[in-house]
């Protein structure tokens, strides 16, 4: 897997500050995308295991929140398979810090039902998300006032609430606390 940059102190995906990577490969291909260029899998720079402690060193920084996952798609089958063992070691060394994702694809639909996205790895990611937004882009439903989305048809999930009910929560991004 590629990744198109890490940012150390982002505010804009997610709640706090986060160190939020982009990785490489999208087919999605939204119309008006913000990050076109990472569409192509063999865009920036390896993902290696030096570029995973360079994270695991930002994200230890007390004042980082989490880590969050954007692209290109996290979600490609070939970058879940690079990106599992690292949100493993995530959770693992720093089980506090929280972990978004977003993704062209919908939660109940694809990510859960059968798609192209579907490997024998996503459950085992999604059960690793705290929030995961979901939802290509669409410029017709693009909304500035919303929060840490950019179009109206994207949702922010409660993913641990959903899986354990069954159903989508979403995150209420106000309160702190889930509504479904």
């Amino acid at each position: 897997m590629n990744y198109g940059e890490i940012k150390n102190c982002d505010i804009a995906n997610g709640e706090g500050v986060r160190v939020s990577l982009f990785v490489s490969g999208c087919t999605h291909h939204c119309k008006n995308c913000f990050n076109p260029e990472t569409w192509d899998f063999n865009y920036g720079k390896p993902f290696t295991s030096e570029t995973e402690d360079e994270i695991i060193r930002l994200l230890s920084s007390s004042f980082v929140d989490g880590l969050s996952l954007l692209g290109g798609e996290p979600f490609e089958p070939s970058n879940q398979w690079a990106l599992l063992p690292f949100l493993k070691r995530v959770k693992q060394e720093l089980p506090d810090k929280t972990i978004w994702c977003y993704t062209g694809y919908l939660f109940d639909r694809e990510l859960l039902g059968e798609s192209r996205a579907r490997c024998e790895c996503t459950d085992e990611i999604l059960s690793l998300l705290d929030v995961l937004v979901d939802g290509e882009f669409v410029q017709s439903l693009y909304d500035i006032s919303l929060s840490f989305r950019g179009s109206s048809n994207q949702r922010v999930i409660d993913v641990k609430s959903s899986l354990k009910r069954g159903e989508v929560i979403l995150h209420d991004l106000i309160s702190g606390h889930i509504m479904s």
